[in-house]
């Protein structure tokens, strides 16, 4: 990230909530000059699978025109949202938009998403921790982990 962005200052925007620990330690382990925006943008609702509806519950607070945007996003799962984000930051005028996932979740994916800087690929399965949440339960975890038989009780 540092060396594609040198001598520029690239816009970071974290998708909440579950991009927050992962963004956080992302900018606290580069000496760029940057800017740190969020956006939340839901496919889930509460449940375990994408609902496949892509909706914007909060939107940028500064206009992307011009800017070099690098996306910070917790999981890449269907696609279906960050789909959706890209193009609308295209749409916006941005300069350039990149993405950067922590976790990459290949086998659901329904939208060809190109992640140009991902943590890792797992399998399908439903983890938590380190951000990442059921039920806005387990974001604190200070690791990932497989959440097998959740459930609300």
């Amino acid at each position: 990230v540092a060396r594609d962005y040198a001598g520029r200052t690239p816009l970071l925007i974290g998708v909440l909530k579950g991009a927050c620990v992962f963004l956080s330690d992302l900018v606290r382990a580069t000496d760029l000059r940057l800017g740190v925006e969020f956006m939340a943008i839901s496919s889930y609702g509460s449940g375990m699978r994408s609902s496949g509806e892509v909706r914007i519950v909060k939107d940028l607070d500064v206009p992307v025109e011009g800017r070099d945007i690098l996306i910070v996003e917790d999981i890449v799962d269907t696609g279906l949202t960050l789909s959706y984000l890209i193009s609308s930051l295209h749409g916006r005028g941005a300069k350039s938009v990149k993405l950067a996932a922590l976790l990459d979740k290949w086998e659901r994916r329904e939208r060809d998403v190109q992640i140009d800087y991902c943590g890792f690929r797992i399998p399908d399965a439903f983890v938590v921790g380190y951000g990442l949440d059921f039920a806005e339960r387990y974001r604190n975890l200070p690791y990932i982990a497989v959440l097998k038989n959740p459930s609300l009780d």
